[in-house]
């Protein structure tokens, strides 16, 4: 059913304080440079005494690698070019999304990601092309399935696909198994490819087998994918693009009528199902253009979905066979997680291409109401050196102890943080490790943060050279 303008300017004006407003409940996070609404303190009511959320200040670590709040502490599980899978080859680099599943006997086994582009012989260390796990045998990233022990040490690694490109983000789904998602547009013959790429692949990590001849899930559509989650009550399945030139959309994928388990989606017709993208419009039933045009936490924008003419970009990129007026667009539409009911969106920044300049945005998309509502926004971060000034969201998680984790992916510093429902953020993890040089220093962005399924162990990857790290400590409800 189409949630028309008219419709929503309707319920907006009966719903009143709930839409369109800073300071509703609800509201997840505040940091130096960002901006969010507290919670109403009810009338009457004496102010409790706030407990500071998080765990403390991070202690630097003398390794240089991962600064922790005391009390806390990290294993290296895989390190690229250092460990190696069972085959005797050495972990692929640039890890990037992440998600854990239960595995065999009390382990964890963790799809890792690998973010490279273009040729093999571009990077030190591809994707290794293990016999019949490869889409494109010229292209240098992937996936590879890391099983570790209860409490996050290494016990073997091997590769769920080889021969993608640029698998950047992706999603765990409801029946176990991973959507890796290639962050490219390249067609056979371009940048040295053999096949066309820019599609959503199945991994599925508990069953080998089923990995095998790799089949891209055309329904999905062809453009520069980032994430993907799943609604396990409708079915519907949302897709992030992280794209410019002009900005990148928010997408819905509606199934047709078959059920959802594993192996099911490469089973599907090129043009199964519907793909649409998404149009906003405000309470007053005026068309949002830009997400970037929302500066107020609590800001809600309904929501309807056009569809896309055509899902694989034969010739023109799919965020481009729209005319102005007729979709939203955002620019680094990255991270996303299900929670709540709902998607959890980031926005990492906007910059000149966009309407408005931030360094940050964290939306929640409710599929019930249809409306998208502004929890996070961070604005320009005039000294991104400094630590403790966090900026640049990119991979999100849901954490079990209450709140949002969130990996940062911004200029200078960068930190695991925590954010909460009352306004306030914490501090994680912060990366140490050097790659540039003492008198201009350089440290990549964290990416595929991750709980265990019992929740004892926050799994996060420093993107480059390639390193995944297990963070155990005394987690509390925040």
């Amino acid at each position: 059913m189409t949630l028309s303008r008219r419709d929503f300017a309707k319920r907006s004006a009966v719903a009143g304080a709930g839409v369109a407003l800073t300071g509703s409940v609800g509201v997840l996070a505040s940091a130096p440079g960002a901006l969010a609404g507290g919670v109403p303190e009810q009338r009457g009511a004496r102010p409790r005494p706030a407990r500071a959320p998080g765990y403390g200040p991070l202690v630097k670590d003398p390794k240089g690698l991962l600064a922790l709040p005391a009390g806390f502490s990290y294993r290296v599980v895989t390190r690229a070019g250092a460990t190696t899978l069972e085959s005797g080859e050495h972990t692929p680099s640039h890890h990037d999304g992440t998600a854990a599943f239960q595995g065999p006997r009390g382990t964890t086994l963790l799809v890792n990601n690998h973010e490279l582009k273009g040729p093999r012989a571009n990077w030190e260390h591809p994707v290794p092309l293990t016999e019949g796990l490869v889409y494109d045998p010229a292209a240098a990233g992937g996936c590879t399935v890391v099983e570790v022990s209860h409490d996050g040490a290494h016990v073997t690694e091997w590769v769920g696909i080889a021969g993608t490109s640029t698998n950047c983000a992706g999603g765990a789904t409801p029946w176990g198994t991973w959507l890796t998602c290639e962050e490219t547009e390249d067609k056979a013959g371009q940048n040295g490819m053999t096949k066309t790429h820019g599609y959503v692949f199945e991994v599925d990590p508990h069953d080998r087998r089923a990995n095998r001849a790799p089949r891209p899930v055309k329904a999905l559509g062809r453009f520069a994918h980032e994430a993907v989650v799943t609604d396990p009550s409708r079915g519907h399945l949302y897709l992030t693009e992280d794209a410019s030139g002009p900005n990148g959309l928010f997408y819905r994928w509606s199934p047709p009528a078959f059920r959802h388990g594993r192996g099911r989606l490469r089973t599907l017709a090129d043009a199964a199902g519907r793909l649409q993208a998404f149009k906003c419009f405000d309470s007053g039933g005026r068309f949002v253009d830009d997400l970037s045009r929302a500066t107020r936490p609590g800001t809600v924008y309904g929501v309807d979905w056009v569809d896309v003419p055509d899902r694989d970009a034969a010739s023109v990129p799919v965020r481009k066979q729209f005319k102005a007026g007729e979709v939203t667009r955002a620019r680094k539409l990255e991270g996303m997680w299900w929670g709540d009911g709902g998607a959890y969106v980031v926005s990492s920044f906007a910059r000149e291409e966009s309407p408005v300049q931030h360094d940050g945005q964290v939306w929640f998309y409710d599929p019930r109401r249809r409306t998208l509502t502004l929890k996070v926004r961070f604005g320009v971060n005039k000294d991104p050196e400094r630590d403790g000034a966090f900026d640049g969201p990119d991979n999100i998680t849901v954490s079990p102890h209450g709140g949002l984790v969130i990996a940062e992916d911004g200029q200078g510093v960068q930190h695991l943080f925590g954010a909460l429902d009352d306004g306030r953020t914490y501090p994680i993890a912060r990366n140490e490790l050097n790659i540039g040089t003492a008198q201009r220093p350089e440290y990549s962005e964290f990416t595929g943060v991750t709980f265990s399924p019992d929740g004892r162990t926050l799994f996060a990857n420093i993107q480059e050279p390639g390193i995944m790290l297990a963070i155990t400590g005394p987690w509390r409800r925040q």
